[in-house]
């Protein structure tokens, strides 16, 4: 390792983290904390922080965060060692001395980059002679002129080893055109070849914008494969990279949105319609690490993809690929292109405006994963409803974040109940939950329930106790973990708390979270006593078995993932009683002016969700 860990701490000693983040965003004080709008998201409110005595930075928002280093490899594109050698010069601290293998091997890139630049400029060149007549027949045919080739530096490669003989002209050694991907060496008794002949050419460039490898498109109809592309080199992974990320990524932090198309072509054609934050994977299914690139320019980026079979299977890929890596407000969404049709056909003959309507109707996630499993099938029978029940949960199981998970849990099941359900036969009497069967899972029909049952759960739901309890539950939890404030301050600021004291004690967590304020829990007390909140601990503490809930004594020594975990779950019910406090009401108001048996089902059903959730 060419940095040590006491050298990378020194230059983060003596890095003014707040003047170098306030160089891109404007930074208010407050406290020991400074605040700003997120430059990673978009946002009114700020909720971006940035901390000289931890030397980090974190999003409260989008989850953007980290030190210096992750800063400028975030907003400027730097690699690591780039970050570390900026920040170390303005620092003034002083890097280790190279050895001659670090100078050999950082020298070898360096000749690379330049190898990929001369061969991009020939292929431009070619482009624009004689031999490259074929080449700009097709791209006029696909409606791009000499601008547009210019603009995407597009070029053409001739045959018999041009390529080769333009490079030894000047002096680039063989070796190091095929360690650059533009040769391929002597083999079965042919001497060295071009990689790339008789083929429209892509350049293709790392995340500052250097370029790096080529992608090619065949002229010939026989020719195949259709697209190829460099192969592995020291400076190029194929799954590593985007098609056009160095130049979407700025738009998109602008606009907030990002497209992703299935090729180049595409590309090209939504950039020239005025959507300048596209790209295309290079010529591979989307992988990990395309999807983190992805996601570090928008927080929701749009999947556009062929609406033929192969679009959709492609739409599935991408959808399973992204479910462990899901957190909140960090997701994808998904717009399909009509049949026969791709971004650059449809743009051709439809306009931007056409498109722009594609791109706005875009379908989340969610919708995208219910409509592969269930559109096309038949699900007259129980075996085949359960069948789709069991791939839901599965869907579920592999999402990565727990809160996440559930709001998938609770999305499906409302979909399996609206689908299948809402006009159901009940469940034989006495059984609102088959024998061991969870909250949260879907359930199935019941018989008619006896009217005093009936009578009993419309008491039950009159009342208002299941939301309290819950506010109580999540207030025990602030108290004894106030760092959850913190932590989760956008999802605390977007519940609703109908216990006056309640709120007001949110809203205080939220202010002292905001101005820097040390979240502990004695410094806490003293604050809330000092402002006449006394007394929130000692009814609500998990160390008092008076005041603790029933099962929830002698709780208050739970590692802080536990509380976490409690605490997020927690939250998600609350949201969903609130949520759904309206459709019970119209339930049970249809029931008790129908009272048809029909009217009763959507009644009790609702009702369950509020056992559900209160049991939980």
């Amino acid at each position: 390792m060419r940095f040590g860990q006491g050298l990378l701490d020194e230059i983060l000693r003596r890095t003014d983290l707040v003047q170098l983040v306030g160089r891109r965003v404007k930074l208010v004080r407050k406290g020991r904390v400074f605040w700003g709008c997120c430059p990673f998201h978009k946002e009114k409110t700020p909720s971006f922080k940035v901390e000289n005595e931890r030397r980090t930075y974190h999003c409260f928002g989008c989850g953007a965060g980290g030190d210096a280093f992750k800063w400028l490899m975030e907003t400027e594109g730097l690699t690591f060692p780039e970050s570390v050698e900026r920040l170390a010069g303005e620092a003034g601290v002083e890097l280790p001395k190279w050895t001659p293998e670090d100078e050999a091997r950082e020298q070898k890139k360096k000749s690379l980059y330049e190898i990929v630049e001369l061969a991009a400029a020939f292929y431009e060149a070619q482009l624009r002679a004689e031999r490259g007549a074929e080449a700009r027949k097709y791209l006029a045919a696909r409606g791009l002129n000499e601008a547009a080739a210019k603009q995407f530096r597009l070029g053409y490669a001739p045959s018999n080893n041009a390529l080769i003989a333009h490079l030894q002209a000047r002096n680039v050694p063989l070796e190091d055109m095929i360690a650059a991907g533009l040769a391929r060496p002597a083999e079965d008794g042919r001497g060295p070849r071009d990689f790339f002949f008789d083929r429209l050419m892509f350049p293709i460039s790392d995340g500052r914008g250097k370029l790096v490898a080529f992608g090619a498109r065949a002229l010939s109809p026989d020719a195949k494969p259709k697209y190829i592309n460099t192969g592995d080199t020291a400076l190029f992974s194929k799954g590593h990279l985007l098609y056009n990320f160095a130049t979407a990524r700025p738009a998109a932090l602008k606009s907030g949105n990002i497209v992703l198309a299935e090729g180049y072509m595409d590309v090209i054609a939504l950039v020239r319609a005025g959507f300048e934050a596209s790209v295309a994977p290079l010529g591979t299914a989307l992988t990990e690490d395309q999807l983190h690139l992805l996601w570090r320019a928008a927080a929701e980026p749009v999947l556009c993809f062929d609406g033929d079979e192969a679009g959709l299977r492609a739409a599935l890929r991408a959808a399973r690929l992204s479910l462990p890596h899901l957190k909140p407000g960090f997701s994808l969404r998904f717009a399909f292109m009509p049949k026969d049709e791709d971004p650059d056909s449809f743009l051709r003959a439809h306009g931007a405006d056409a498109m722009k309507k594609i791109l706005d109707a875009a379908e989340p996630l969610a919708q995208v994963l219910w409509r592969l499993e269930t559109e096309g099938r038949d699900f007259a029978t129980p075996e085949r409803r359960a069948g789709l029940e069991r791939a839901l949960a599965e869907i579920v199981s592999s999402i990565g974040d727990a809160m996440v998970a559930d709001y998938y849990r609770r999305d499906f099941e409302q979909r399996v109940f609206d689908n299948f359900k809402r006009r159901a036969p009940a469940r034989p009497a006495g059984r609102l939950r088959p024998a061991g069967e969870k909250p949260g899972r879907f359930a199935g029909p019941a018989a008619p329930v006896s009217p005093e049952v009936k009578n009993s759960l419309l008491a039950r739901a009159s009342g208002s106790g299941a939301r309290r309890l819950k506010e109580q539950e999540i207030a025990r939890l602030l108290l004894e973990a106030p760092d959850l404030a913190a932590a989760h301050a956008e999802l605390l600021a977007h519940l609703s708390f109908g216990d006056p004291l309640l709120d007001r004690l949110r809203r205080e967590l939220l202010n002292l979270a905001a101005s820097g304020f040390p979240l502990e829990k004695g410094r806490l007390e003293d604050h809330l006593n000092r402002a006449g909140m006394a007394g929130l601990f000692a009814r609500f503490s998990l160390r008092n078995p008076e005041a603790a809930p029933a099962g929830e004594e002698g709780r208050g020594d739970a590692s802080a993932e536990d509380l976490e975990i409690r605490f997020l779950r927690a939250t998600a019910q609350l949201r969903e009683i609130v949520e759904i406090e309206p459709e019970r009401r119209r339930a049970l108001e249809r029931f008790k002016s129908e009272a048809t048996e029909e009217s009763w089902q959507e009644a009790r059903i609702l009702l369950e969700t509020r056992k559900s959730a209160n049991e939980g």
